[in-house]
């Protein structure tokens, strides 16, 4: 937790001097990129909300995407990513929107994505989507290198 805490003081430190805003939505890290931005002192400054999207039932409720709304998507893939990200950007209208989508493990998911895999995306006046592969099974080390991969592609987005 402490690199994720790391990174996330980073990116806090970028936020607050832009007097900008973020809301994360997040599935197979379960929370840990809210709870690495929400460990800094002085988050509400810049962090508005986080959903953990982890079922199609909390796709519906908190993020509002019908089943309809999902044809042509699947999850843990990059437009899905992408859709998400967006989807908290403008439901908060904040500047920035974080997701991640992905299998942790210890086995794959129902779309036939080996553990290890998850797709992200930034959106805001600079966006990214992007998937990582980590070859490994371990389910709590793959959500920690999920989220701290997250929290660094934002970085790389706000250091522009």
């Amino acid at each position: 937790m402490k690199e994720l805490v790391g990174i996330a003081e980073q990116v806090a430190a970028q936020l607050i001097a832009r007097k900008q805003t973020i809301a994360v939505a997040e599935s197979s890290t379960g929370g840990l990129i809210a709870a690495s931005l929400l460990a800094v002192p002085g988050a509400s400054a810049f962090f508005l909300g986080g959903a953990v999207v982890y079922t199609r039932d909390a796709r519906r409720v908190l993020m509002d995407i019908s089943d309809e709304g999902m044809k042509g998507f699947r999850s843990s893939s990059e437009p899905y990513a992408k859709l998400l990200a967006e989807q908290m950007r403008s439901r908060f209208n904040c500047d920035w929107g974080l997701s991640e989508t992905g299998a942790a493990g210890p086995t794959g998911n129902r779309y036939g994505d080996d553990a290890g895999h998850s797709c992200m995306a930034v959106a805001g006046p600079a966006a990214e989507v992007m998937t990582l592969e980590t070859g490994g099974s371990d389910r709590l080390a793959n959500m920690q290198v999920f989220a701290a991969t997250a929290l660094r592609l934002l970085l790389k987005k706000l250091e522009g």
